[in-house]
């Protein structure tokens, strides 16, 4: 029998009237991308806050790796293999590419850096930064200034950022945001190959990539999922289409 991963059960999350997660279960598998799709609003984001640490739910639990880490806050679960990217830029733009890599991996050592330069000479962490910029491509950029870098060289940045926590799974929340067509062929063929090391929950409206991506697709719509399903089973869905396919379609 295949290992669950991540097991979400049953979370809830309300802001005072609003229910924006409303009895959420989902799982994701090894070598598997299991995307979230849904309208603006649907609650994807506080999902995956939800399941980041971020956020307490009101109620359910987050399991990973057949662990209850409910309790556990951001940055513990991010030791135990969580790795997040964000629908809003997390980078420190003042600092160079290959600094912020670097911040991430100090993150996975679980350690607390006082003097920044010394960080920046230490030849493990400035090995493992690199090797994850090299693998998206951004060697070249290393010492350039994240502020100047291109939207989706930013997108590839947070990745490179997560690559250094060496995951066990990959929460990903919108990483085509703002891309262009070729920007976003690039970052699906990456993440194709990336499900090989570390299963992906994945946030996106880019319906383009989420077909070709997803092994299982779960539609969220007013903080419920009302369909799971293979790519064909969500378009041949008719209250999927409804309920988000149709307004895609037409927008």
């Amino acid at each position: 029998m295949t290992e669950t991963l991540l097991d979400i059960k049953g979370l809830r999350k309300s802001f005072g009237a609003l229910v924006a997660t409303d009895d959420v279960s989902l799982t994701l598998n090894p070598g598997e991308i299991h995307a979230l799709i849904g309208p603006n609003g649907a609650g994807k984001s506080t999902l995956i806050k939800q399941v980041a640490g971020g956020l307490a739910p009101d109620a359910g639990q987050v399991w990973f790796a057949g662990r209850d880490v409910t309790g556990f806050n951001t940055a513990a679960r991010a030791r135990a293999g969580l790795g997040r990217t964000f629908q809003i830029s997390s980078l420190a733009m003042e600092y160079t590419v290959l600094q912020n890599a670097v911040l991430g991996a100090l993150g996975a050592r679980g350690t607390v850096w006082r003097f920044f330069r010394p960080v920046m000479q230490d030849a493990e962490l400035r090995g493992v930064a690199e090797a994850a910029l090299e693998r998206v491509g951004l060697m070249d950029h290393r010492d350039k200034r994240t502020a100047e870098l291109s939207h989706g060289q930013r997108r590839l940045l947070e990745v490179a950022v997560a690559l250094t926590l060496k995951p066990r799974v990959f929460l990903m929340d919108e990483p085509m945001a703002g891309l262009g067509a070729g920007g976003s062929k690039r970052l699906t063929g990456f993440l194709d190959g990336l499900r090989s090391e570390a299963p992906i929950l994945l946030v996106e409206h880019d319906m383009d990539a989420v077909f070709a991506l997803a092994d299982r697709i779960s539609v969220l719509v007013y903080g419920k999922v009302i369909a799971t399903g293979t790519a064909s089973e969500i378009k041949a869905n008719r209250d999927v289409r409804e309920a988000y396919l149709g307004q895609e379609e037409a927008s």
